[in-house]
């Protein structure tokens, strides 16, 4: 499988220039089980990394594009009357898909983006009383401009917990945006990229990377950071359980990725800004990522 992740590494990289680290993060989501937060300004790439990933991976590809109109039916589907048939017909929406691009979530209005919320942890959607299983594997990348902007909705702690990894691009180097403008005439567009992995693929590194080992000593330390969250006075809101998963998860791809069968303490403070910070509410105006950073060096490592 080693060979296989180093192909879609490469194979991002045709368009994505001089992001190895967002390439690297969105691919730890991918293999843990999780989703992806893109947050950052308009233009700097979220959604060619996003449309990117899809292409690469032999799967069905779906995307929402969110505005205020958009309808929660719109979303999951919806039932139709049949008039042939003289009954109701489930006409599925684009969640019903492998790789699901939900552009500038934020976007939507809440009810809209409550939608999400099934879907994204159990993998069905119910409509009418009725539950419907998503494809599997079902991975959602969304794109999420900064909540400043006009005409957003700033996402509930609810929809913000379900995403594995949240993240930024940020602007690119000079050299980097020189690399971008000259890949214009000469490089590979998103279009022309062909998967070089298959569903399966990704179910197989799914089930290796659960079986990355990770000591008490470091589930303990996991537990400590997520623990310090819920205490500190500067938080409103502490990580929930499902974020103490999640960083587990996460850093068992993290050491996949490296091509270790086990995880190492670097590998849980590299992804606890990204795993952590968007799951806290800070008191008094503060950034999260600057919270989390002080508890990593408070809690001893083992």
């Amino acid at each position: 499988m080693r060979e296989r992740i180093e192909r879609l590494t490469q194979n991002l990289s045709q368009t994505i220039v001089g992001k190895a680290e967002a390439i690297r993060l969105v691919l730890v989501a991918l293999i843990s089980g999780g989703h992806a937060l893109l947050e950052d300004v308009p233009g700097v790439g979220k959604t060619l990394l996003a449309k990117s990933l899809a292409r690469s991976i032999d799967g069905k590809f779906q995307r929402l594009q969110c505005t205020p109109d958009l309808l929660p039916s719109d979303v999951t589907g919806t039932n139709i009357w049949n008039p042939r048939s003289g009954e109701f017909e489930f006409l599925p929406g684009p969640v019903f898909a492998n790789v699901l691009l939900t552009d500038e979530i934020n976007r939507a209005t809440p009810r809209t983006q409550s939608a999400l919320l099934e879907v994204m942890e159990e993998r069905q959607v119910t409509v009418d009383g009725t539950s419907r299983p998503v494809p599997s594997p079902f991975f959602v990348i969304a794109t999420q401009n900064p909540v400043e902007y006009q005409g957003t909705f700033p996402l509930p702690e609810a929809q913000m917990d379900r995403f594995a990894l949240s993240l930024t691009l940020g602007y690119p180097s000079e050299q980097e945006e020189l690399q971008m403008l000259q890949r214009l005439q000469s490089g590979v567009s998103v279009n022309e990229l062909q998967p070089c992995l298959s569903l399966e693929d990704i179910q197989e590194l799914r089930r290796l990377c659960s079986a990355v080992k990770v000591e008490p000593s470091l589930q303990q330390y996991i537990l400590n950071l997520v623990r310090a969250t819920r205490e500190d006075e500067e938080i409103t809101l502490g990580v929930s359980p499902r974020g103490t998963v999640a960083l587990q998860r996460a850093a068992q791809a993290l050491a996949f990725l490296d091509d270790r069968d086990y995880v190492i303490p670097d590998d849980v403070k590299f992804l606890a800004p990204y795993v952590l910070s968007h799951r806290i509410i800070p008191a008094r105006g503060q950034r999260g990522r600057a919270i989390v950073d002080r508890l990593l060096y408070s809690i001893s490592i083992p």
